[in-house]
């Protein structure tokens, strides 16, 4: 999209004002309101944010050490719109947003995640491959006092009244439609008032894109309706998690064909395929900070969840994690379920992508597939995924391939930002805690 065109589509819908926005690394929306009259300043200055925007905490509180405060005077990084971005948002009256990259004078910023991931994808371009992905994610709605959204059991796959009595679902649909986020389907999920949405395949960063905004769009929208929606891990004790699944493939960049598939291999499924999947065996334990980024992440991880943690893969099985759906050619694609629905979705799309870049390149056999449910296998040859950030944060620093994709800078600030999360944590004393051990110790 050009700056004309942009134009034209600012007079006609009459907006005034214009969000200009990145994601931090947790992948909040920040975000500066610009008067559209001053589009062609803000495209040739871009704007100004302090660097510590990457290393505030959810406290609000700053990660020292996270090489973007103190130790580099606490200066500016400059936000450049890409208006490749730019949409009208249905949800705001005469306002319209512009998703921006960050840089350091005329160079990216190390810590960007849009930024990362647009080096991986560099690379695979530079393979003669493009990424494909499509996104599903679960999120819970409550009301303002923390009750359900609605409450009543065994609701999976229904839309009606009864699980959603205020139509948001309908109304996100919309709202997504109108942003050009091209909604599959939406439903009802598995526990009380929890919903999934799914995605049609699309370029990898665009979808990275799409699912940084659905998430935002989605909480804005249900706040304007008197309602908290959550993409929190494990919200409560009661229920389960939200997941965030993760489709992928590869085509041909040249003649469009789909690379994951090869009539001529076992089950259609080629070498590259096959590595991409070692790869993303391989570095499980290594970008699971990158997925499962929050202290509660990890409290999905348990039996029969189908939030996967033991480290294999499969066919159409559920209980893996790295699942191959049953189409074949164009439809070829692995589907990554271990990520929470928290995540930051660049860092997400990133870290898949790495690792099944070092899996094609390394040729990383991923082993027999498994077809039995494997939380119930009992032979010990599955490894499993950190259980508890502290240790997904030391896989991380050890994993080569990771450091090697990702800057060393933007692996410093989150490293710094989730050791602080853990330290808060370890003095935190919880309501379990007090129930449990006060009456009677």
């Amino acid at each position: 999209m050009d700056k004309q065109e942009v134009k034209e589509i600012i007079k006609a819908a009459e907006i005034d004002s214009i969000r200009v926005e990145f994601p931090d690394l947790h992948g909040i929306c920040r975000s500066k309101l610009v008067p559209a009259c001053r589009l062609d300043e803000t495209l040739e200055e871009g704007l100004n944010f302090a660097q510590a925007t990457y290393i505030v905490d959810l406290s609000n509180d700053i990660a020292m050490g996270g090489g973007c405060g103190s130790d580099g005077g606490w200066s500016d990084m400059t936000l450049k719109p890409d208006l490749n971005t730019f949409a009208v948002l249905p949800h705001q009256p005469h306002t319209a947003r512009i998703i921006g990259d960050t840089y350091l004078g005329d160079t990216p910023h190390p810590v960007d995640p849009r930024g990362a991931l647009k080096k991986i994808l560099k690379t695979y371009d530079e393979m003669g491959l493009r990424a494909i992905a499509a996104s599903e994610l679960e999120f819970m709605l409550f009301h303002p006092d923390g009750e359900n959204y609605n409450s009543s059991p065994s609701c999976v796959y229904q839309v009606n009244p009864s699980v959603d009595n205020q139509g948001i679902l309908r109304l996100i649909q919309n709202t997504c439609l109108d942003l050009g986020l091209e909604m599959i389907y939406l439903n009802h999920e598995f526990f009380p008032s929890q919903f999934e949405v799914n995605w049609k395949h699309t370029d990898a960063m665009k979808m990275a894109d799409q699912s940084f905004t659905f998430k935002y769009v989605c909480k804005e929208l249900a706040n304007q309706h008197g309602l908290h929606l959550t993409f929190m891990g494990r919200p409560k004790d009661e229920g389960g998690g939200n997941g965030y699944h993760v489709h992928q493939s590869l085509v041909d960049i040249e003649n469009n064909n789909n690379v994951f598939y090869d009539p001529d291999c076992e089950d259609g499924i080629s070498d590259i395929q096959r590595y991409f999947i070692g790869g993303q065996l391989a570095h499980a334990k290594g970008m699971s900070a990158f997925l499962a980024p929050t202290i509660n992440s990890y409290k999905r991880f348990v039996q029969d969840s189908f939030a996967p943690y033991n480290i294999a893969w499969g066919g159409d099985n559920r209980t893996t994690y790295c699942r191959v759906p049953d189409e074949r050619e164009g439809g070829s694609r692995v589907e990554n379920r271990a990520a929470c629905a928290s995540a930051n979705p660049y860092l997400v799309m990133a870290a898949t992508l790495a690792a099944g870049l070092d899996g094609i390149k390394n040729k990383i056999d991923p082993g027999d597939r498994a077809d039995d449910d494997v939380y119930h296998d009992e032979s010990g040859r599955y490894e499993t995924v950190p259980f508890y950030l502290r240790d997904a944060i030391e896989e991380l620093k050890a994993d080569s391939a990771m450091a090697e994709a990702f800057s060393p800078e933007l692996i410093a600030a989150f490293v710094a930002l989730k050791e602080k999360e853990e330290s808060r944590f370890k003095t935190a004393v919880t309501d379990w805690e007090f129930n449990e051990y006060s009456y009677h110790l």
